[in-house]
């Protein structure tokens, strides 16, 4: 009788353990950070990487000089030394910030539709890549650092290089 006792007050403790932990399992479930449908791919765990860009202040310096190195380049100038420079920057800092977990929310399109009137190819691909990497350079971004976000940001190609033939930026298509 007396192990029947304990046993029935083993299966109820763990019961109502059970019962408390499902609302809070549900309720850590709805509130985990959902990615924005037009990222790209899912933001990291952690804020590491973020931290070591110098956090949304340091993104956002990055990205000046980033399009700075952009506009200077040959091979990316057509596509973006454009009235729409600052709303592009602005939107690069929105989805680096997102990618990295830094607290952001990315409103920007998805990347087949923001290229989708562009004929990006490898070689202008490549070039922005290069800059990019100039600009972490520059503001001493820790190799690691660079390489996490690269990683999240490589598979994105598929949906930005658009042609094997000449790169033709939007304001030479639309004139066509």
């Amino acid at each position: 009788m007396n192990f029947k006792i304990k046993t029935l007050l083993v299966a109820l403790f763990a019961s109502t353990a059970l019962m408390q932990a499902i609302p809070a399992m549900s309720a850590e479930k709805a509130t985990a950070p959902v990615a924005s449908p037009n990222l790209g791919n899912m933001p990291m765990e952690g804020t590491e990487t973020f931290k070591a860009f110098g956090g949304k202040e340091g993104l956002v310096n990055i990205m000046d000089d980033f399009m700075i190195g952009l506009i200077a380049d040959p091979r990316t100038k057509p596509f973006f030394d454009n009235p729409k420079k600052d709303f592009i920057k602005a939107m690069l800092v929105e989805q680096m910030c997102e990618l990295m977990n830094g607290g952001c929310r990315y409103s920007g399109r998805d990347m087949t539709s923001s290229h989708a009137n562009m004929k990006v190819n490898r070689e202008a691909f490549n070039a922005l890549v290069e800059q990019f990497q100039f600009a972490m350079d520059k503001h001493n971004v820790p190799f690691s650092a660079q390489n996490n976000l690269l990683a999240k940001l490589a598979p994105m190609y598929r949906e930005i290089e658009t042609t094997k033939g000449v790169a033709v930026p939007p304001t030479t298509l639309s004139a066509q």
